[in-house]
């Protein structure tokens, strides 16, 4: 995949031929993103040859380093256009990055290598594109723990900051809940960082001593990571007494190649018990009721909360959302930009199937024993709606209470309002069966099995 290979040349065009083609960086274990020409000809690019995503220029006599850090200027390049740096006119550059998983907006000059972090009211530039103009502005998607992200210009001599297509911002700081940085030890002694969300509604007061349920987010990708923006989605539930952990486990982006390589050979594994793992910690810390912990996922995500219900007896309950319940199936039957990728985070396929089969909640259905909500569109033809019933059917058969939502012409990734809505809707309601509470919201009922 991008982030894990990829070489860089440089050539020149005669007619139809390539001439003089020269490898420029990039090889089985170094990740090239964003090169680009500087306006003197000079070749920019980013690689993560020292561990991490670095920027680089292309000399005559050599690559050399810009800024070297134990930051990232780079990201995981699912979808094309993406870019962390753009060229000022004063011949600095404006640039991207993150640092132990935070975002920052720096100015970089290559001729010297000083990088200037600029102080501004942002936690996030998460859609990672940058544009510069000829007036010294740069274009950036912004955001932060209070606002979701918006178009911002900014000009770093003038310190302007404009707000030029703001996201809506009407939201009541009391009902918001902060987020925290966590970080924890896994299994494998190695640190791992989350975001914590405690409960958050200034009508009503917890009991003393109290701990609040703990639902359990899972990313997905599995190379993304947990947002640093506001997301309303996220203070659904702190603002109903549900605290939340955003957990950043092992494969994510954002603190360098070896943490993003923790999962290779281990998808299914590593991030279950990473997830596992800190609702362990927020227990110990007295943050959440042990036996009040939830899960919930999608795509990707969804198949870490069906592993984490199959493989682990801990938790009250969860909410998959066209979550991945096949590994084999998904090897055979996904797009082609994927087509080998199973093989670096799983195993080779079809050489070890029995890893495959081993790791598919599809095949131990039968070990879930807690309440399961699952959501599922219709037209999905990334995980088709069969992986759905045929959990349906072994939940059914178990005995063990769930609930299942189809949504026609939804396909992998819901995009409906109204499909949204009622799947926050069904979900809290589901919790309040499992744990025991009655929601002050006014919520259409949920068609739970087996209760």
């Amino acid at each position: 995949m991008p982030w894990d290979g990829t070489e860089l040349y440089h050539a020149r065009f005669e007619g139809s031929d390539l001439l003089d083609v020269q490898r420029i960086a990039g090889g089985p274990n170094e990740s090239i993103f964003q090169p680009e020409w500087s306006p003197q000809g000079v070749l920019h690019f980013v690689s993560d040859r020292t561990g991490w995503w670095n920027l680089y220029a292309a000399y005559e006599r050599g690559t050399q380093p810009l800024a070297p850090s134990q930051a990232e200027f780079g990201a995981a390049q699912w979808v094309f256009g993406l870019s962390t740096y753009a060229f000022l006119p004063d011949g600095s550059l404006g640039c991207i990055l993150r640092e132990q998983g935070q975002w920052q907006l720096a100015q970089v000059w290559p001729e010297t290598g000083k990088v200037r972090v600029r102080g501004l009211p942002f936690t996030s530039y998460e859609i990672p594109s940058i544009q510069s103009d000829a007036d010294g502005n740069v274009w950036v998607f912004a955001g932060s723990f209070s606002e979701p992200p918006g178009l911002v210009r900014i000009h770093f001599e003038r310190g302007e900051v404009e707000r030029c297509a703001p996201a809506p911002r009407d939201f009541d700081p009391e009902w918001i809940s902060p987020a925290e940085t966590m970080a924890f030890r896994n299994q494998d002694g190695d640190e791992v960082f989350a975001l914590h969300y405690a409960p958050t509604n200034p009508e009503i007061a917890p009991p003393e001593d109290a701990h609040p349920p703990l639902l359990v987010l899972g990313h997905g990708g599995p190379t993304s990571s947990a947002p640093h923006y506001l997301q309303p989605e996220i203070q659904y539930w702190t603002s109903r007494g549900i605290a939340v952990v955003d957990v950043d486990y092992g494969g994510s982006t954002g603190y360098g190649r070896p943490y993003r390589e923790r999962l290779k050979g281990r998808w299914g594994l590593l991030d279950v018990a990473d997830c596992v793992e800190a609702s362990r910690a927020l227990v110990r810390e007295g943050r959440a009721a042990a036996e009040a912990r939830l899960i919930r996922g999608s795509s990707a995500g969804g198949f870490l909360a069906l592993c984490v219900l199959a493989f682990y007896n801990e938790f009250a309950g969860g909410a998959s959302y066209y979550g991945v319940a096949d590994l084999e199936a998904l090897a055979r039957e996904t797009h082609k930009f994927e087509a080998r990728y199973l093989d670096q985070i799983v195993a080779p396929y079809p050489q070890e199937v029995q890893v495959y089969r081993a790791r598919s909640p599809i095949h131990h259905a039968g070990q879930i024993s807690c309440p399961l909500i699952l959501f599922q569109g219709l037209e999905d033809r990334v995980v088709p709606p069969a992986q759905a019933e045929a959990l349906v059917r072994a939940l059914q058969a178990k005995g063990v209470p769930y609930a299942y939502l189809a949504f026609p012409g939804e396909g992998h990734g819901f995009r409906r309002a109204e499909t949204i809505e009622r799947c926050l809707q069904a979900e809290l309601a589901f919790y309040g069966h499992i744990l025991g509470f009655e929601p002050a919201d006014d919520l259409p009922p949920v068609p739970i099995q087996n209760l």
